[in-house]
């Protein structure tokens, strides 16, 4: 499981540009809340060198999953939340966690951990009511 600012990252594929090179349908996780994306660690390194030798071969677009042969269904195992879920889901998933590592953080008495927390469920909160308003 991969963390940012006190949440669970998403996974999701998507496309990375290496220099001139798209590479598609790439393992990524996101930051829900600030929307980091990295690639997803399982797969960094066949990131790495695939999208080099791409580049240098002058090779405008390439598909990762031609190149490389990972199981979707092990790469994502240990993610909470993928993007296909339904928005309000993955939001309510994620205030629950962060209540729960709330309650961790003032039991052991972390105070920055509460403000870091505070403000992510401040962020989530208002990504789910958007969310109600639109549904």
């Amino acid at each position: 499981m991969s963390f940012c600012c006190g949440a669970s990252m998403v996974g999701t594929k998507g496309t990375l540009k290496h220099y001139r090179t798209q590479v598609h349908n790439v393992p990524l996780l996101f930051c829900p809340v600030c929307h980091r994306v990295e690639v997803h660690y399982k797969v960094e390194n066949e990131y790495e060198i695939l999208a080099e030798y791409a580049h240098g071969d002058g090779v405008t677009d390439v598909d990762f999953q031609d190149y490389v042969m990972e199981d979707e269904e092990s790469i994502f195992e240990n993610v909470i939340n993928m993007e296909t879920e339904d928005p309000l889901a993955i939001v309510r998933s994620q205030i629950d966690m962060s209540l729960d590592l709330l309650a961790v953080a003032k039991q052991i008495g972390d105070t920055k951990w509460e403000r870091e927390l505070k403000k992510r469920l401040a962020v989530m909160s208002q990504r789910r009511h958007r969310l109600q308003q639109k549904a």
